[in-house]
């Protein structure tokens, strides 16, 4: 048959149980120590109190006087039984040179030879001992009775060790009641602090509190959502691994006890990491990345502090672009396929007429004018990603009533590119930037449709056929020289003031309203996520211009200027 486990005991017993023994321990040994020196004190008292005696009776000039006389016991006994009698002490013994006794308690010893040593005395000494005599074992001073440089005489006053023994009893049983008590309130004091202690670790023992920690660091470092918790004085008292890469703190970088100002965070996000109130799903920007911030105080009468959650929202806004990308390109398609409609309905109207000629002209005429920006593109771009970028944007362009023109020293070779250098973050970057370009040309030109192409969605090219000198355009230039990758993009918009060239990069920045303006943050973004730069200055037509450079050899982080 198995017996059950017992379980070992909690933290708080274990604390308990060696603190009593501490505590007992701890007041033995005081009581040990108290009885020792208290008796060491007794005894110290009373040796210097029979000594006080013992001289005071050697020097009375009535004791040598009484010493010359015929009888000495007869003057001398009621004198010492009434020094014994004052001072408390056992025996006042006066004797001759002879240690025969003139005085004594118990007067039938009187003329006996006294018990003890004289030699000392005798040499005109004072001398303590403890030694047994007729009242018990005692503790005695003898001292010499002078006559000038004669000794006549000798005194010995004592006390007995059993008075002094219970003299110390007395103490010791006051020693004891204060151990008891200190013992007492020691255990009470231990038991209200441990069950306190008990409440705060629920009961748990210290393998248990070990192995919580050890799940609780092993989750912490598992979990890939970012973790980070702020005490009441706004610093870092826990971070986990997922909460330093989003926040962009370097494994090596000592993060805990730090402020979170010290962390050089961009102004809005250290805003929500120190608001008082709770965040919800807050949309925040790093260096290189879109995190969603959650954030939550810790209240109990007083802020306690903060706990942060952080959410990488970086590839989810990257396809959430591309998603919008695709719809614009779907409605660009959908017009397209209505405009190729009524074009070949035209086409038939005029075969049907018997105009041939005129339908061939017409027909041939739209395919040149169709055909002319894709030779462009194809003949200047062959990086195939930002090749059907353009191409696909052309629609776009086109239904915004905005001519979009690749400029003559375009060129990317195939193969120009790096596999480093992420697809994704190219069509963020040119995409993102053709886009604002394409809604700045045509709220200039005044000859946009309503409504504006959200940030993160490029608008596509026109033909140059369509195109006209007064015409809303956007020029892109696309270059590769082996050393880095040149991506320009300009319009003939209202341009950007300069006092907003320092903001147009900053998350919420847009002439479109709240709500918008995360185009061009993702693009500096990106930009920097390749040790690229992005140039912000005024295009000749007007607008503004947009300029990206990405190294393309050893790629090395530089710093993002606008």
């Amino acid at each position: 048959m198995r017996l059950p486990r017992t379980r070992p005991r909690s933290l708080a017993g274990q604390l308990f149980a060696m603190q009593v023994v501490l505590i007992a321990a701890v007041v033995a040994g005081c009581a040990v120590f108290a009885y020792v020196s208290g008796s060491a004190q007794a005894e110290q008292t009373a040796t210097r109190q029979v000594r006080a005696a013992a001289v005071a009776v050697a020097d009375s000039p009535s004791v040598r006087e009484a010493i010359g006389t015929p009888d000495p016991s007869a003057v001398l006994q009621p004198y010492a039984e009434q020094v014994r009698r004052d001072t408390g002490i056992a025996f006042v013994t006066i004797m001759d040179t002879e240690r025969r006794r003139w005085t004594h308690p118990d007067a039938s010893l009187i003329g006996e030879t006294f018990l003890g040593h004289t030699e000392e005395a005798l040499r005109g000494e004072t001398f303590t001992e403890t030694y047994t005599g007729t009242l018990g074992p005692s503790i005695r001073v003898v001292t010499p009775v002078r006559d000038g440089d004669r000794i006549i005489g000798l005194v010995s006053a004592g006390i007995t060790v059993d008075r002094v023994s219970s003299q110390v009893r007395e103490q010791l049983g006051a020693l004891a009641l204060a151990a008891g008590g200190a013992l007492a309130l020691g255990g009470i004091g231990t038991y209200v602090i441990n069950a306190r202690l008990r409440r705060h670790t629920h009961g748990m023992n210290a393998a248990e509190l070990s192995r919580l920690h050890d799940y609780h660091q092993a989750t912490l470092h598992a979990v890939r959502e970012g973790l980070l918790m702020l005490d009441g004085q706004r610093r870092i008292a826990l971070i986990n691994d997922a909460g330093r890469e989003l926040l962009g703190i370097a494994p090596e970088t000592e993060a805990l006890g730090r402020t979170v100002d010290e962390l050089a965070l961009p102004a809005p996000l250290t805003g929500a990491l120190l608001a008082s109130e709770a965040r919800v799903d807050e949309l925040h920007l790093t260096a290189d990345r879109v995190v969603v911030v959650n954030t939550r105080p810790v209240v109990g009468g007083e802020r306690r502090g903060t706990v942060v959650t952080l959410r990488d929202h970086t590839e989810l806004q990257a396809l959430t672009g591309e998603l919008d990308s695709e719809r614009g390109f779907t409605q660009a398609l959908r017009s397209q396929a209505h405009e190729a409609a009524n074009r070949l309905h035209t086409v038939v109207s005029l075969i049907e007429l018997g105009r041939v000629e005129e339908a061939v002209e017409f027909a041939t005429a739209e395919l040149e004018l169709a055909q002319v920006l894709t030779d462009r593109v194809v003949g200047a771009v062959e990086e195939p990603v930002l090749a059907a970028l353009l191409l696909g944007k052309a629609a776009q362009a086109n239904e915004r009533g905005v001519e979009l023109e690749l400029a003559e020293d375009s060129l990317i070779d195939d193969g120009a590119l790096p596999a480093s250098l992420a697809q994704r973050d190219l069509v963020t970057i040119l995409g993102n930037l053709i886009d604002n370009a394409v809604d700045a040309a045509s709220e200039g030109d005044g000859s946009g449709s309503a409504g504006a192409v959200p940030a993160g969605v490029v608008p596509a090219p026109r033909t140059a056929a369509q195109g006209g000198a007064g015409r809303a355009r956007v020029t892109v230039t696309a270059l590769a020289d082996g050393r880095e990758l040149l991506l320009r993009v300009s319009d003939t918009g209202a341009g950007i003031g300069p006092e907003e060239a320092d903001e147009v990069f900053r998350r919420g920045w847009s002439t479109h309203g709240a709500g918008r303006g995360l185009g061009l943050a993702l693009v500096r973004q990106a930009a920097h996520r390749n040790g690229g730069s992005v140039e912000l200055d005024r295009a000749p037509e007007g607008g503004a211009r947009f300029t990206v450079r990405l190294p393309l050899g050893d790629r090395t982080a530089t710093e993002v200027t606008a």
